[in-house]
């Protein structure tokens, strides 16, 4: 039987990213409908064109784009996240980009571009390059892609999306699988664009904000530190839309600064106070140390603050510590209704912040300022490989944090008198303005209105009026009193009571309990807000104390312990042993006793059975150092046995040995003996004679340098004849001459002991670019004398290594 089937029709909204059912499945479901699709059309529109059963309101699917951002920036790359709440599961889909009002049956009507991030879950539609749709049809419950946003001046985008479900065709229009961003506007880059609307609401609302820490080793292990782990104190205020504590995009202010990278919220309180006339209270909550503990050993952290219609503001944040300068809090959150009235409850999940002043990327780097400072941003699972948080996948960070604001009262005339259940009427009523009358408490009224102007304008006796509203009946049997009350006056300046009124603000949250154990007191604040307009002194009272108590069961002998740490490894490694664990003192007893509360717990620990493990081995220690200071040489390394030898045999290696190669070592310079000295180059008179040594080894890689090869003294032979003969003079010439040409042929070569050498050749090309290579240059023999032997005369060679560095 087949399904009724209905058109899909794609709404004319900006540019539409729609996620549509793949070929495989969805066209199975209707083939006339594409045959009735004129051939001209694109593939990609016929498929937006499919027809399906449509379901609408379906919650359990939801389309998000990572961060929630309202705007797109043009280029940037954003995760979209198709997820399906279990039980529930999908097994097709289809990504599709469209500009605004096109069908996408052209090339130009797509919008950006997509990245698929899993291809064993998502590929490119063949037949539509520009979709992405399932790898395989099989049960999901999430897939991710990245888009690309397209350039400037394309428009807005709503992601929408279709699946796949057994034989079911999801589509939406509206709803939980519809996002709608929108171009950023280029002026505003950086800046958090969140326009906060006049607040219509009236009187004022009474919250309590409470801080629940999520940030643990459990959640978190990565790094976790465990020693210094803490949440700084929560500083913040209820404010107008004209003061800004921080935001995403914007640049932490100094008291920011000195809460991300110290923790401390002084500066910032300073800076809060500073603007008395845009904040009208200013919220504070004790720091936690450790950051985690279960709800019934601490409670958790909270504050109570008020808000009007100018100031329907609230803002806080809180350090991480130890951190660069990570933090979590609320921005600017509005608890004033578009209805005109006051938000019941918010809950917010909260992720780390980066304030841009401190570049660290752990939990305990050290300082290094980022200069110039950056914009406060969102921390990201990619943002470094050494973070806490990264994850390689990009997934979203596990939330560190949640924080639940939570109304508790109203005051004043309300501009939605419509209660939102009787226990809300009756929180409304503040005890203080309960008047002491016999009214039914089955009559709920609103508070009193402001007393109106006295009636006359003179010193004569006049009365004034005040109203409440009848908002409840609850038992129409007893009869609920007037709804007005009247009282006497005189004009102004009459009464000694009118000159002298001082206006003062709310009061300030409680300051933490003295003590941590047992009876302490606890303050709170308030401050003057207008001055008698007759230039007296403001009577009212400005502080205020009170008893507090905590943990009542705690004695003056009680001390405050720190949470237990992890166990220790267990002293056995097979089976049965020991474990311990330890805590610390915190806080010391008050009448200054020994804490008596134990500090170390032991506990059995069982190991896998001792027979089965004969050889348990500890790990390989590092590698020893290389048995040279240079050139190649052995290192090694060893490992012990853990297990006890009477368990059985380890026939395992304990040792390992491997070579080590270190920078070549120094080569000095090497040469031959000296050789005879020659004959005297002169026959008669003053001459000299000369010896030689030859280089067998030139210096390397630092060697010593050669020293000289050629050395001279003087000879005599005889006096030279003053008028020798023609025919003696005729053979000493050619005798000289014979012993010239002998010493310059000795010069042009080397010279060993029975022959003379030619120069040496120059050095070959090295036989390796890299790891150690070989040169070689050759001497050959030039003459041999007649008095040497042959094997005292050979051609000579020599090498060397070259290009030594590591490939």
């Amino acid at each position: 039987m087949r399904l009724p089937l209905e058109p899909l029709r794609l709404s004319r909204s900006p540019v539409l990213l729609a996620l549509a059912l793949p070929l495989a499945v969805a066209l199975a479901f209707s083939d006339e409908t594409l045959d009735k699709v004129p051939k001209s059309e694109g593939y990609c529109s016929r498929i937006l064109r499919a027809q399906g059963t449509r379901r609408e309101g379906y919650t359990e699917f939801s389309l998000r784009v990572e961060g929630d951002p309202d705007f797109y920036k043009p280029g940037a790359s954003y995760r979209v996240t198709l997820s399906a709440a279990p039980p529930s599961y999908f097994r097709g889909f289809t990504l599709i980009a469209l500009k605004e009002n096109r069908e996408g049956d052209k090339e130009e009507d797509h919008a950006g571009s997509f990245q698929i991030i899993d291809e064993e879950e998502t590929q490119f539609m063949s037949n539509c390059p520009v979709a992405v749709t399932e790898s395989t049809p099989r049960r999901r419950t999430r897939i991710q892609v990245f888009w690309i946003a397209p350039p400037m001046g394309t428009g807005c985008v709503i992601l929408k999306a279709s699946i796949v479900q057994k034989r079911i065709i999801y589509f939406q229009d509206e709803g939980s699988l519809t996002k709608k961003l929108c171009e950023q506007d280029p002026a505003f880059d950086g800046v958090t664009d969140k326009p906060i609307l006049d607040c219509c609401a009236c009187g004022t609302a009474k919250y309590r904000l409470t801080f629940y820490g999520n940030w643990s080793e459990k959640m978190h292990p990565k790094d976790y530190p465990r020693r210094a782990n803490h949440w700084s104190a929560i500083i913040g205020g209820s404010h107008s839309k004209n003061y800004v504590l921080w935001e995403y995009g914007g640049y932490a202010s100094e008291g920011v600064k000195q809460v991300a990278e110290l923790g401390s919220p002084v500066k910032m309180e300073e800076e809060i106070r500073q603007q008395s006339d845009e904040v009208l209270t200013v919220i504070k909550a004790k720091a936690q140390w450790p950051a985690w503990q279960p709800l019934n050993v601490r409670a958790a952290p909270s504050a109570e603050f008020s808000v009007d219609r100018t100031r329907h503001l609230m803002s806080f944040l809180t350090m991480m510590g130890p951190s660069p300068d990570w933090n979590v809090g609320l921005s600017a959150e509005d608890l004033c209704t578009k209805e005109c009235g006051w938000v019941q409850k918010v809950v917010q999940d909260l992720i780390p912040w980066d304030a841009g002043t401190d570049s660290g990327v752990t939990y305990e780097s050290p300082n290094k300022p980022t200069i110039p400072q950056e914009k406060i941003r969102p921390l990201t699972s990619l943002d470094h490989p050494q973070s806490p948080f990264y994850d390689p996948e990009g997934g979203s960070i596990i939330q560190v944090a949640r924080v639940v604001i939570e109304r508790i009262a109203r005051k004043g005339e309300q501009c939605n008198i419509v209660p939102d259940n009787i226990d809300d009427i009756v929180a409304d009523l503040a005890p203080e303005e309960k008047d002491e009358d016999d009214t039914p408490e089955t009559c709920i009224y609103s508070n009193w209105s402001p007393w109106s102007a006295c009636s006359s304008s003179t010193c004569d006796k006049g009365k004034r009026m005040r109203q409440r509203m009848l908002k409840a009946q609850l038992d129409l049997s007893v009869p609920c009193p007037d709804t007005q009350d009247f009282q006497p006056c005189m004009g102004p300046g009459c009464s000694d009571e009118d000159g002298s009124t001082c206006t003062m603000s709310e009061w300030i949250t409680w300051s933490p309990c003295s003590i941590s154990c047992g009876m302490g007191m606890r303050s709170r604040e308030r401050y003057v807000k207008q001055f008698p307009e007759d230039g007296s002194v403001c009577t009212l009272p400005t502080e205020e104390t009170e008893k507090c108590t905590v943990n009542e069961e705690c004695s003056p002998s009680s001390c405050l312990m720190t949470e237990w740490g992890e166990w220790d490894e267990c002293s056995a490694t097979c089976g049965v042993g020991v474990k311990k664990r330890q805590r610390m003192v915190k806080m010391s007893p008050a009448d200054g006793s020994m804490c008596k509360a134990e500090t170390t717990q032991t506990d059995k620990c069982m190991m896998p059975e001792c027979h089965t493990i004969p050889c348990l081995l500890s790990p390989w220690s590092e590698w020893s150092d290389c048995s040279v200071t240079c050139g190649k040489g052995m290192r090694t390394r060893q490992r012990m046995l853990k297990s006890l030898a009477e368990l059985g045999d380890c026939n395992e290696e304990l040792e390992q040995v491997e070579k080590c190669m270190l920078p070549e070592c120094p080569i000095d310079c090497e040469l031959t003996e000296w050789s005879q000295w020659s004959e005297c180059n002169k026959s008669c008179g003053k001459g000299h004679m000369i010896r030689t040594r030859m280089i067998q080894m030139e210096p390397q890689f630092g060697g010593d340098p050669c020293p000289e090869t050629v050395q001279r003294k003087k000879c005599r032979i005889r006096k030279c004849l003053r008028n020798p003969s023609v025919q003696k003079l005729r053979w000493r010439e050619a005798r000289e001459s014979r012993r010239s040409e002998q010493l310059r042929e000795e010069s042009e070569g080397e010279q060993f002991p029975g022959c003379r050498m030619r120069p040496w050749t120059a050095w070959s090309e090295c036989t390796k670019l890299c790891g150690g290579g070989i040169q070689e240059r050759y001497m050959t023999v030039k003459k041999r004398f007649k008095s040497s032997q042959f094997t005292s005369c050979k051609d000579k060679k020599e090498i060397r290594a070259c290009n030594v560095h590591p490939c």
